[in-house]
């Protein structure tokens, strides 16, 4: 006699319902928050996965955001509606602009930031956003079907989470490793658990695994430095915020301050390779090239009598001081000599050792230009597990991987950014066109189109494109049209207006030694001269009171660098027909005659979306894109 089968109860049908899901994040870092909050904001029901709900948003590292191009990252994640540039401008304790020596292409906001208040910010945020649930577990497996589509993740815990698509945001918690001397530990930054059972599942879905390292220097006690033989580093008053959704400058709460190794420091790095991991072979993941640990330098630049130091302050709550500039994997005692060789710290007390952290991530050629596997339907890379090192690089391509799984989600088209676009437009293309075999880190001179990058004008670029998304909202999209409508008229007011060369404008001519050729000039004429800005000239002016700085400067420069921008546009513009070129993704370039067989190879790994991508890859001559432009040209006839 057959058994009759029981009916599922509502109770239980709910409880299924709550382990099915759009997407999951699996990381909660940088790249997961901002890929997190892209996708439930455009109303995808999303799961974020962490292995600690107290690593969120942590800045493991420096406790610092933005800095040498990296500023422009942050920017243009506020511009398309992302969270970090709020973030970092509510938990500022010091803002800086650097590079204002050189010219406004280069020049780069940097927040020393409050750690403490950051994370506790940004978990507050996750934890009210809407469509977001937040889970403590360790994903452990990522499932897909027979047509190699995402259909859930696995944790150790024995839960199951369906879903159409995955965010892997790892960071460096994949079978992360600390190193301090002989010691070491299976465990990711600050002690936190490392996710060992990750990797396997990533292997096994045909993604190739690198081991890459980086590190951090020791956390020293406030109470013990002796601050008043140092350099101090104060912050800059009234320049721009990371947001243009910032109404408040946040306040200058905190100093750092500057100090220096010496050549006792750099004796007793020498005196003691043998126990260095780096330098013993303990170490075998492959070290930041750009942000070298203390004894990479003192060996790398063995010219150098000194190295700079800064000592930064973590929290306006805590007495720890981080010391920018010596990051180590010395052993503990070495670090205790090597530290009171420094000025100012002969007497300080280590609170936190320096360390290595080594960790796997993955090749970043076996990604498309939208962060989407190629191996995986469904299944998007961002942040530290794609090869590169820093929170806002992460943060980047995290909104990108958040924006194209809802794209993915929706079945719309894929958000591509160029490289005359946007950094993060660089930053993707570096990454899945030429790869990176070291922990890769975001510059200027990465950006051939950098003078129409500038941090200043992201909004400008990118928040139109954030609109399209849907992550603009109408609050930050009024704010945005109100601060290009004052850009617009006071661009007008200065190229329509004449002034008289007389009294205060006369004394600037004088004090200048410029030469006055004629009674009156245009404002736009007079800011083309080395010794007039806006700024000064709006004390002088009361018509150019009315706008916000943020504004002048903006137009200061828009006015000052017009012949260069142009030009630079220029240059874009013909590029613009190469990367017109598409090219499907199943084209076969084995069977394309002309084509030498290195280019051939490497063509067909990465299959460029465009022939301008194709034309960035290492192998790929210029005859190589000959070839393949006059195929396309042909085959569009």
């Amino acid at each position: 006699m057959q058994k009759s089968r029981k009916k599922t109860t509502n109770k239980q049908k709910e409880k299924m319902n709550n382990l099915i899901y759009d997407a999951v994040v699996v990381g909660a870092g940088h790249a997961g928050c901002e890929a997190a909050l892209a996708l439930s904001r455009t109303n995808n029901k999303t799961l974020l996965i962490t292995l600690n709900l107290d690593s969120i948003g942590f800045l493991a590292c420096n406790p610092s955001i933005g800095g040498t191009a990296k500023g422009h990252l942050v920017c243009e994640i506020d511009a398309l509606g992302g969270e970090m540039g709020l973030n970092a401008d509510y938990a500022s304790l010091q803002l800086r602009m650097l590079n204002l020596g050189k010219g406004p292409a280069v020049h780069s906001l940097r927040s020393q930031t409050d750690k403490v208040v950051y994370h506790s910010k940004m978990k507050l945020v996750l934890e009210q956003q809407e469509n977001l649930t937040i889970k403590q577990a360790e994903a452990i497996k990522i499932l897909v079907d027979e047509n190699k589509k995402i259909c859930g993740v696995e944790t150790a815990q024995g839960q199951i989470f369906q879903c159409r698509s995955v965010v892997l945001a790892c960071g460096v918690y994949l079978a992360s490793k600390i190193i301090i001397g002989e010691y070491s530990k299976n465990c990711g930054p600050n002690g936190f658990e490392s996710a060992n059972r990750l990797t396997e599942s990533i292997k096994n879905l045909g993604h190739e695994i690198f081991r890459f390292k980086t590190g951090t220097p020791a956390r020293v006690n406030a109470r013990t430095i002796d601050f008043s033989v140092l350099e101090k580093q104060v912050g800059d008053e009234n320049i721009q915020t990371f947001s243009f959704m910032t109404k408040v400058f946040p306040a200058n709460k905190k100093e750092c301050y500057l100090t220096h190794t010496n050549l006792k420091t750099h004796e007793l790095i020498k005196n003691n390779l043998h126990r260095a991991p780096l330098y013993n072979g303990s170490i075998k993941g492959v070290g930041p090239r750009y942000c070298p640990s203390i004894e990479d330098k003192v060996i790398r630049f063995a010219d150098r009598d000194q190295h700079q130091l800064f000592l930064e302050p973590e929290s306006e709550n805590t007495n720890e001081y981080y010391v920018q500039g010596c990051s180590t994997s010395l052993p503990v005692e070495i670090q205790e000599e090597l530290y009171h060789t420094i000025k100012g710290l002969e007497h300080v007390e280590i609170m936190r050792n320096a360390y290595a952290i080594e960790y796997d991530c993955i090749n970043s050629l076996e990604l498309k230009a939208s962060l989407e596997s190629k191996f995986v339907n469904g299944l998007f890379f961002a942040g530290q597990i794609n090869g590169t090192s820093g929170y806002e690089e992460a943060a980047a391509q995290g909104i990108i991987a958040g924006i194209n799984s809802n794209n993915y989600l929706n079945d719309k088209p894929m958000l591509i950014l160029r490289r005359d676009q946007a950094y993060i437009g660089v930053l993707i293309d570096d990454l899945v066109t030429k790869g990176t075999n070291e922990p890769y880190r975001m510059m200027t001179s990465r950006a051939e189109y950098r003078l129409v990058l500038r941090q200043d004008n992201a909004d400008e670029r990118l928040t139109e494109i954030g609109r399209q998304t849907g992550l603009v909202t109408d609050e930050r999209y009024a704010v945005f049209c109100e601060k290009q409508k004052a850009v617009n008229d006071c661009l007008n007011f200065v190229k329509t207006t004449k002034i008289k060369i007389e009294n205060e404008i006369k004394d600037l001519f004088d004090k200048n030694n410029e030469p006055i050729t004629k009674n009156s000039f245009l404002i736009c004429d007079l800011l083309k001269r080395n010794s007039f800005d806006l700024n000064t000239l709006s004390s002088l002016i009361p018509m150019l009171q009315q706008y916000p700085k943020r504004v002048l400067d903006l137009v200061n420069i828009k006015i000052k660098f017009e012949g260069y921008i142009r030009q630079e546009e220029d240059i874009i513009a013909k590029m613009k027909e190469k990367e017109s070129l598409l090219i499907s993704e199943d084209f076969n370039y084995l069977e394309l005659k002309g084509l030498r067989n290195e280019a051939k190879q490497k063509l067909n790994k990465i299959k460029p979306i465009s022939l301008g991508q194709a034309s960035r890859i290492s192998g790929v001559s210029p005859a190589d894109i000959s070839v393949l432009s006059v195929y396309l040209h042909s085959s569009k006839k």
